[in-house]
């Protein structure tokens, strides 16, 4: 690559980083003219929508996985792939710079006692990162989850020179549409996105740590979300769970944080048989706990979900308080376990606090 090519690169990254507020994070904001706009009578369909929206101003294919290794430890990896466009329009097949689309990749792994992390960045339109949905694949350099057209069988793959992992996710369940039909409300001012979830996968597979490799089984949880206009223009970030609850049932749920009023609450109970029970505004409490201080701030790392309507009233709390994600975006992720009412594991992820 050039000088000249790297610091377009660069500068152009940089644009989608600098505004401040809920315009902050990965490129989310809350101007989305000429982009296309989530409707709520657009329906899911697979297995395209496991592929990209270029004609959408960001979305994220985003893995994690609670693992047990056979050491007895606990373990929580991320895989994450982003797009983000940096101008309207889908990008007609336009190759190389010509393409408006970018694309950043996350992949952690986190031990009671550790949280690493590696980041890549890479331009669409010249082969670096993309996603493919006849066999599926979505990629960034070397870092790949690949499997069926329908996901049901996933491998997922992440190198960094301090940690590895190669894992293979398997589910007998369909994907789990979020709000109504995968149309999900992040505000009061009609704010939204498509969103979907597989939750149900089942993990076997080895990590790389410290010169050995562990072997590890667990459960892992896939969100897929893609949106032009998620944030509204109060909102500084959000506080968003996934729980793997000791009753088989699983939990999504989360508040965007308003500096002018109370958060924005949503959020999907879910039965053993993938059935979603759509939780609206105010059917969910967040209440922060116990706070740490990670990257020069304090950040709730132990928070109680209650779900009044469902009995459910439990507690959560980080297995490693520092797991900061100290990448171009920068954020809190990482494994917990849940207390209370119920039983269980998930994670955690916070953005906006400063």
């Amino acid at each position: 690559m050039s000088v000249r090519a790297l610091l377009v690169w660069v500068v152009a990254w940089l644009a989608l980083a600098l505004p401040a507020g809920a315009q902050g994070f990965a490129g989310l904001g809350t101007d989305a003219e000429g982009f296309a706009r989530v409707l709520p009578d657009r329906p899911l369909t697979f297995p395209a929508d496991h592929g990209a929206h270029p004609g959408f101003r960001i979305e994220w294919w985003y893995v994690t996985a609670n693992l047990t290794g056979a050491d007895g430890q606990d373990y929580g990896i991320q895989w994450t792939l982003f797009r983000s466009a940096l101008a309207p329009g889908d990008d007609g097949g336009a190759r190389g710079w010509e393409t408006p689309q970018l694309w950043m990749g996350h992949a952690a792994l986190t031990t009671p006692d550790a949280h690493l992390f590696g980041e890549r960045l890479a331009r669409g339109g010249v082969g670096q990162a993309g996603v493919e949905t006849a066999p599926f694949r979505a990629w960034i350099d070397g870092w790949a989850m690949a499997g069926a057209p329908d996901l049901r069988t996933l491998t997922l793959t992440a190198a960094t020179p301090a940690f590895s992992y190669d894992l293979r996710l398997a589910t007998e369940h369909a994907p789990v549409p979020h709000g109504a039909g995968g149309y999900s409300v992040k505000s009061e001012g009609g704010q939204a996105s498509h969103y979907y979830s597989q939750p149900f996968y089942t993990v076997d597979g080895t990590l790389d740590i410290d010169g050995r490799t562990v072997p590890v089984t667990g459960q892992a949880w896939l969100d897929r979300e893609w949106s032009s206009q998620p944030l509204a223009g109060d909102q500084e970030g959000w506080d968003w769970l996934s729980l793997h609850l000791s009753d088989g049932r699983k939990l999504m749920a989360f508040q965007l944080r308003s500096a002018a009023g109370a958060p924005y609450t949503s959020g999907t109970l879910i039965s053993p048989d993938g059935t979603p029970h759509p939780l609206g505004p105010g059917a969910i409490i967040l209440t922060a706990g116990a706070t740490a201080p990670v990257a020069g701030r304090r950040v709730p790392v132990g928070w109680r979900v209650e779900v009044p309507g469902e009995a459910i009233d439990v507690t959560v709390a980080a297995i490693n308080p520092g797991a900061w994600m100290g990448t171009l975006f920068a954020y809190w992720e990482g494994p917990v376990r849940i207390g209370g009412s119920h039983g269980g594991r998930g994670y955690l992820e916070m953005t906006g606090y400063r």
